[in-house]
């Protein structure tokens, strides 16, 4: 993969327990995830991830990290595998493209972080409110500037 893609993949970690963690830059990770379904038969998503980072020590700049988990329902050797493709966004600009072309599965996951985090996933076929109440006028809840009614920071 990295031989494909070059410098976009920006870290590879395996982690215990068969997952792989790829980070890869936000404007190529449609194309990844493309190349991943087609060409390693990872065609099964599991779930979609949204984490701030903001107000971290080691961060040098305030992102969002979104990961999509996946694995293979197509490969008897890739079943028990997960996959867990990673990009980093800006908080102030938190758009990317979204994945459900690619996994329709995602479709529900990305709603959830979009709700929750407020990351615009571009090309998504339904992104509306999928908990919150649609006159929700607060900042996304799962922000870590987000300060609950009646609770001080």
């Amino acid at each position: 993969m990295k031989k494909k893609f070059g410098d976009k993949i920006l870290e590879v970690n395996v982690e215990p327990k068969k997952i792989t963690k790829v980070l890869v830059a936000p404007e190529c990770i449609k194309e990844v995830a493309e190349y991943l379904k087609s060409e390693w038969a990872l065609d099964y998503i599991k779930g979609v991830t949204g984490i701030d980072l903001s107000r971290l020590p080691n961060m040098a700049q305030e992102v969002l990290e979104v990961i999509y988990h996946v694995g293979s329902l197509s490969s008897e050797a890739l079943k028990a595998v997960t996959l867990s493709l990673s990009t980093k966004i800006s908080i102030s600009d938190p758009v990317m493209p979204s994945l459900t072309s690619v996994w329709k599965g995602a479709e529900m996951h990305e709603r959830e972080v979009y709700e929750m985090l407020g990351v615009n996933f571009k090309g998504h076929p339904d992104l509306r409110r999928l908990l919150l109440p649609e006159f929700w006028s607060d900042k996304p809840p799962l922000r870590k500037d987000y300060v609950a009614p009646g609770r001080e920071r």
